[in-house]
């Protein structure tokens, strides 16, 4: 027994001996996921902690692909300092405020995840190395993501059940938060600790050559590529039918057959050392011949997205399917072209047409989609007639529907920092009303909407065209505060936490009741007040209106624990679609009042 417990406590100091940074990521990550948790933050502090958790967890694949490196070539150290380096630099890229946060970010935060995993993949095989030795250590880092997954996932559930049994069996009454913070501990640490254990010595142990798992070859052979056979008829039959009935392809079937390749180059790597075995007549033929039925579907796959981008123009999604599309084409054009073709070139490949899509200049996917889309709003205004003098005219009469194009296109560029371009389409009143728009919370949003209503004579085509709205606006344009002690200014798209002498005001204004936008206000996280009945009684009180009604005073009030609390509203609005269940309502510069009882 002690030589059991010598053993494993020796694995694990070994562990953290050669593998610091990537714990210390683990750990990070950890304690971020556990700070994100705490509601007593408010928002910006909180989306501080996300951002920091993102680049700690972007730090955990990366750090370990530094290590495996270094192993190869040395320069630990360098290696480490400039991994901590580009996470301090990723840090200060990504907004430093939540309003600022939009899909472009997502989208680099993304890739750049895909790139650290693929770095891992051939980080320490850019030399001559043999691609066998490439393949076992891929394959032993697949075996081990998952053991990993299976043993982190018996570990927690244990772990999670045994808290819970001595909190119910001995009454200790447990904070509902050990639970979450334990599985974050245990799921990102916890997994990073387990995954390092299974990796022993790193290179050395990872890429020398063991027997093929037999669960892999079953799997392979009689799952994996009788399946691609079949998806393969189905999409071939697909494209004879386009033929016939010679009709443009239909958008989706891009990510169908992106789907297909991707599933299928991941089958070919898992065959590679069966080509040369006995193996099952059809794993020879599909590795003959996979790379040439792609060519094809790479003709359907290139008319389906140049059909969407020559109607609507480029979007990120739109060019990153269409980068995937040119490095589909060049892995088989290298495939089917070179005779001695190594499978590195793939992760290789991957990965420089991913840093070329995040940082290359002009060509890269932001700076593409948003030249695109201005030269698709100017062609939209100039096919219109909208343009007056390099302005638009927002007196002609216009379809909604072309509004809603407009509009769409002016919400894209306004989350892309476009201000200056889109303000310079309007005249000086629109401008100092979107300009306002901009220095909101939400701005995107606000911005829309205000387009929309600037179009004095539009009408209706749409399928939308039945919209309803209803606007309450108050006649009490000063709010009197009176007897109350404390303030708090809020709006439908914000969520606000306030520490008032230690107590936790949460106001709540993203859950959903029955398909509609709450309102609530909760204390310290125990006591709610919900005033979603009381602002559906106020509209349905004016039920068949639908336009804007003047009310004397738009609030509601009631008790919440030792406080007493009011809110009062300028505004608020309602949109009901006969095709969309949700109702959505907008209120603005919102005032929720508290005072002692």
């Amino acid at each position: 027994m002690k030589t059991k417990f010598r053993e494993i406590t020796g694995k694990a100091q070994d562990v953290i001996l050669r593998y610091p940074m990537v714990l210390v990521m683990g750990l990070l990550s950890s304690i971020g996921a556990i700070f994100i948790l705490d509601s007593k933050y408010d928002k910006e502090i909180l989306f501080t902690y996300s951002k920091f958790t993102i680049c700690c967890c972007l730090g955990i694949s990366l750090m370990f692909a530094l290590k495996i490196l270094s192993q190869r070539i040395g320069k630990r150290l360098l290696l480490e300092l400039l991994g901590t380096a580009f996470l301090i630099g990723f840090f200060f890229i990504l907004p430093q405020k939540e309003g600022d946060f939009n899909e472009v970010h997502g989208f680099i935060i993304a890739i750049t995840l895909l790139l650290s995993h693929l770095l891992v993949s051939f980080g320490a095989f850019l030399g001559k190395n043999g691609a066998l030795n490439f393949w076992q250590y891929n394959k032993n880092l697949f075996v081990n993501i998952f053991l990993t997954a299976v043993f982190t996932g018996v570990l927690t559930g244990g772990v999670e059940l045994a808290i819970l049994a001595v909190d119910k069996l001995f009454d200790f009454n447990f904070n509902d938060n050990l639970y979450a913070d334990t599985f974050y501990v245990l799921a990102i640490f916890g997994s990073c600790f387990i995954f390092l254990l299974f990796n022993e010595t790193g290179l050395n142990y990872l890429e020398k050559y063991g027997t093929y798992p037999v669960i892999l070859k079953f799997f392979t052979q009689f799952v994996l590529i009788p399946l691609l056979f079949i998806y393969l008829m189905i999409l071939y039959l697909y494209s004879f039918k386009i033929i016939i009935n010679w009709e443009l392809p239909r958008g989706w079937v891009s990510y169908l057959i992106l789907a297909y390749s991707m599933v299928g180059i991941l089958a070919l790597l898992l065959v590679y050392p069966l080509k040369e075995e006995k193996a099952k007549s059809w794993v020879k033929v599909f590795s003959q011949l996979f790379y040439y039925t792609i060519i094809p579907l790479l003709v359907l796959l290139f008319t389906a997205i140049f059909t969407r981008i020559l109607e609507y123009g480029y979007t990120e999604p739109r060019y990153f399917v269409f980068l995937l599309a040119l490095w589909l084409l060049s892995v088989v054009a290298y495939f089917v072209f070179n005779k001695k073709a190594s499978i590195k070139f793939i992760p290789i490949s991957l990965f420089a047409f991913g840093a070329f899509s995040l940082i290359f200049p002009y060509l890269n996917a932001f700076s593409v989609a948003k030249r695109s889309q201005k030269n698709e709003l100017i062609t939209l205004l100039d096919k219109n007639k909208l343009l007056v003098n390099s302005k638009i005219d927002f007196q002609q009469k216009i379809s909604d529907t072309i509004v809603d194009e407009i509009a769409n296109k002016f919400e894209f560029l306004a989350k892309r920092k476009e201000k200056d371009f889109l303000l310079d389409l309007v005249d000086p009143k629109t401008q100092k009303s979107l300009a306002d728009d901009f220095k909101k919370p939400y701005y995107n949003i606000l911005l829309n909407n205000s387009l929309r209503n600037a179009f004095t004579n539009m009408y209706k085509t749409s399928a939308d065209s039945k919209t309803e709205r209803l606007v309450l606006d108050s006649e009490t344009k000063i709010i009197d505060i009176r007897g109350y002690q404390y303030l708090i200014n809020f709006n439908s798209y914000s969520q606000e936490s306030k520490n008032i002498n230690g107590d936790i005001f949460q106001i709540d204004t993203q859950s959903e009741v029955n398909n509609e936008k709450a309102i609530k206000i909760v204390l310290n996280s125990k006591e709610t007040v919900d005033f979603s009945p009381a602002m559906n009684k106020l509209f349905e009180s004016n039920t068949g209106n639908t336009e804007t009604v003047k009310l004397k005073e738009i609030s509601m009030e009631s008790d919440l624990g030792k406080y007493h609390i009011k809110i009062v509203f300028p505004n608020i609005s309602r949109d009901k679609t006969p095709y969309n269940k949700q109702k959505n309502t907008f209120y603005d510069n919102a005032a929720l009042l508290i005072k002692e009882k």
